[in-house]
């Protein structure tokens, strides 16, 4: 049987829809992704209107806007605290929050601008970078305890070895009860033995996946326990030891034994963009210092 649906340009398309239709079903569901943790965020403007002055020209025009920020929880575990931080780069001014607090503690209204230092000065960050003539990172950076940094130390380097230390610091205002890094290796890869408080796998493709061991991997927020000194973030560090027999010629000193990329809980670092110098040597051993700053343009902290 022959059916003609030229005719009726209505059932032609319906048809072509439906036929889309049972083609998207019969597609295979997508492999899970061992990276979710099951968190969905969402951030949606609902609108937005002119407020006074009214002035001729649109890019000084200012408005009021309202947005609604969701998190939903589709994974195993209860979420018992969360923190969510929002960026904004013009001067908004926040005068009301349904259903949560500033973690600052802040009162209303919040100059989100102001209020944010230096955190979004990438304007000017990247205007000083082009007149000084300095190459620019990718991933940017950003701003000073901008959530979490990594500090990555030679601290020996003899005959037949060398060894590191990796140091988390939390600058955020909520604990870290779960997190993972990886560091990249690209010289220094198949040296690698073991990480002495962490628990470090050699994945293939020259990276080491590293997670806390179970007792340890609850990396505490920025305190002030004494309540009159600065606060001070939440650490943790790991030993990490090399062999160089399976690495010949090896230069650790001149590079080799720092990582070529850093990521955090799935996102990648800034990295420097200098070698440090031998400068800090002394007669225990080496001891270099690489300060990997993660990219946190929007960051959430989730227990």
């Amino acid at each position: 049987m022959a059916l003609r649906l030229a005719a009726h340009p209505f059932v032609s398309c319906s048809a072509v829809f439906l036929l889309l239709v049972a083609h998207a079903l019969a597609q295979p569901a997508p492999a899970p992704d061992a990276g979710c943790n099951g968190i969905l965020l969402t951030y949606t403007l609902q609108g937005r209107d002119k407020i006074r002055p009214f002035v001729p020209n649109p890019d000084s025009q200012p408005y009021a806007f309202r947005a609604n920020a969701t998190v939903r929880n589709a994974g195993t575990r209860p979420l018992r605290s969360w923190a969510l931080l929002l960026t904004f780069v013009h001067g908004e001014i926040l005068v009301g929050v349904d259903g949560a607090v500033l973690t600052s503690g802040a009162d209303l209204p919040y100059n989100t601008t102001a209020d944010a230092g230096n955190a979004t000065r990438a304007k000017e960050a990247l205007s000083w970078a082009d007149q000084k003539r300095f190459a620019v990172p990718n991933p940017m950076p950003c701003g000073d305890f901008c959530g979490v940094s990594i500090n990555w130390h030679v601290a020996t380097d003899f005959a037949g070895g060398w060894s590191a230390r990796l140091t988390l610091f939390n600058w955020g205002d909520a604990d870290m009860q779960e997190w993972f890094t990886a560091v990249v290796m690209d010289k220094a890869y198949a040296g690698f033995e073991q990480a002495y408080s962490f628990n470090a796998t050699a994945v293939g493709n020259s990276t080491i996946f590293i997670k806390g061991r179970e007792g340890f991997n609850f990396l505490l927020r920025e305190t002030n326990m004494s309540g009159v000194d600065y606060p001070v973030p939440g650490k943790l560090q790991s030993v990490f030891s090399f062999t160089k027999k399976t690495t010949p010629g090896i230069d650790v000193l001149a590079g080799d034994g720092f990582p070529s990329k850093v990521f955090f809980n799935g996102d990648e670092c800034a990295m420097p963009l200098r070698i440090p110098s031998q400068g800090a040597k002394t007669n225990r051993g080496v001891v270099i210092t690489m300060l990997l700053c993660l990219l946190a343009s929007a960051l959430l902290l989730l227990l």
